[in-house]
């Protein structure tokens, strides 16, 4: 568990952004009893063992559920810190919309973060065929690429933070 606290500056307009795509990743993974075998929740809840089919299936089977459990608690732990800083008026004005919020993110909720916006991200990889860190022909030309690079920025910034060794 990270033991320091974040401030994550971030505009209302990225908050509300960010809400919708954390509800979505919230809604597949509420919906993963009809989904059937959906590769971006594959993508979350990785094999245990590579080389040996009988031992990974065992292995998902007693885990996906309690992994996949765990990821919509994180999501919900992210989406309660998002709710004020992403509630915008009906007719939002420019300076509304890049308005900038200190989210305050204690230390207790810090890895929930880290762990949804990279599970968010990568089923978004999966969704664009981005491998091993290349996307997969055309998905630069795609939108969501921008928002996969987004949540990368996003991520990237609050592990500095934590790398950063100031108190």
């Amino acid at each position: 568990m990270t033991e320091r606290t974040v401030i994550m500056e971030i505009t209302r307009i990225e908050a509300a952004h960010m809400t919708t795509l954390i509800s979505q990743f919230v809604d597949l993974l509420e919906s993963r009893d009809t989904a059937g075998d959906d590769p971006a929740l594959g993508r979350i809840t990785p094999d245990g063992y590579a080389d040996d089919a009988d031992a990974a299936a065992e292995f998902r089977a007693m885990t996906e559920n309690d992994l996949l459990d765990r990821r919509r608690l994180d999501a919900g732990v992210v989406l309660t810190r998002l709710q004020e800083p992403a509630t915008l008026p009906d007719h939002p004005t420019d300076a509304v919309l890049r308005e900038s919020v200190a989210l305050t993110l204690p230390p207790d909720e810090v890895d929930a973060w880290l762990r949804t916006l990279a599970a968010v991200r990568l089923v978004l990889a999966e969704r664009l065929g981005v491998f091993d860190g290349s996307p997969d022909g055309d998905a630069e030309e795609d939108p969501r690429f921008g928002v996969y690079e987004w949540l990368g920025y996003r991520l990237d910034g609050l592990v500095a933070v934590l790398d950063d060794p100031r108190p």
